[in-house]
């Protein structure tokens, strides 16, 4: 991904992934998935999905996964919906990451929109991140 510095740049899109299922389950993301896309979508490899339990909450897993990455040298391409809390959406180019409050996500039902693309393991997506990390 373009916006890592250079021992980041050449990241690929399941590490980006796993790197955000870190730090969302480090701030206590609920029913995290991750679908993988490839194939499916021509705009991203992977959609990281997870709910919150308060909007603040929703704001907190967005806020704490765009700090990191920008400590990484990493920046979102595009979010929405930070203010309201009830969906953000982190586009990572690679990776998009929606953050629900749970109502949200019953009604839009992402997992049911994308039902053909494999849903990758979340412990073996962190032990892959564990191996590459220095």
């Amino acid at each position: 991904m373009r916006h890592f510095k250079k021992q980041y740049k050449d990241i690929d899109g399941r590490d980006l992934a796993a790197a955000c299922v870190r730090i969302a389950l480090d701030v206590k993301a609920l029913d995290l998935i991750v679908l993988d896309v490839r194939g499916i979508a021509s705009f991203t490899d992977y959609f990281i999905i997870m709910s919150g339990q308060s909007t603040r909450h929703v704001q907190g897993l967005a806020e704490a996964i765009e700090v990191e990455l920008r400590a990484k040298r990493a920046s979102t391409q595009h979010s929405e919906g930070l203010r309201d809390g009830l969906w953000v959406l982190l586009d990572l180019g690679d990776v998009v990451v929606h953050i629900f409050y749970h109502e949200q996500r019953t009604f839009y039902d992402l997992e049911g929109l994308w039902h053909d693309a494999p849903r990758l393991n979340v412990d073996e997506l962190l032990r892959r991140l564990n191996l590459s990390e220095p």
